[in-house]
C-alpha cells in the first residue's frame, strides 16, 4: 500500500498522462481505463480529506472556545454557591460536590510526586 502526497500524486498524473499517450506499449492485461479512475478517484478523495481536514481543525477550534466559555461560566457558578452556601440552607452540599473536581487525593498526589 502506498501513501498518496502531493508528489506520488503528481508521479501518478505523469504516468497516466504518458500511458494515455503512448497506449501501444501497454501489455493487454493492462487496464487503462481502471487506472483513469483510479486516478481521478484518488484526486477526488484528495480533495475531500482535505476538506475534512480543514473541518476538523474548525470544530476543534470552535470546541476549544465554547468549552472554556463553559468552564469560564462553571467556576463563576461554583463561586456563586460557594458564597452563597454561607448563609443559604441546602447550597453546602452542592458545594461541597462541585468542590470535588479541585481536590487532589494523597494516592494522586503521591504518584505525581514520584513520577517528577
Amino acid at each position: 500500500m502506498f501513501k498518496m502526497g502531493s508528489k506520488s500524486l503528481s508521479f501518478v498524473n505523469n504516468s497516466l498522462t504518458a500511458a494515455q499517450s503512448n497506449p501501444k506499449i501497454l501489455p493487454a492485461s493492462f487496464d487503462l481505463d481502471e487506472f483513469v479512475r483510479d486516478y481521478q478517484l484518488a484526486v477526488t478523495l484528495t480533495d475531500v480529506l482535505f476538506q475534512l481536514r480543514q473541518l476538523t481543525e474548525k470544530v476543534d477550534d470552535t470546541l476549544m472556545a465554547v468549552s472554556s466559555e463553559a468552564m469560564n461560566s462553571s467556576l463563576q457558578v461554583y463561586d456563586y454557591i460557594k458564597t452563597a452556601a454561607k448563609r443559604t440552607p441546602g447550597l453546602k452540599t452542592i458545594a461541597e460536590s462541585l468542590g470535588k473536581r479541585f481536590k487532589v487525593t494523597r494516592n494522586k498526589s503521591a504518584k505525581a510526586n514520584s513520577q517528577a
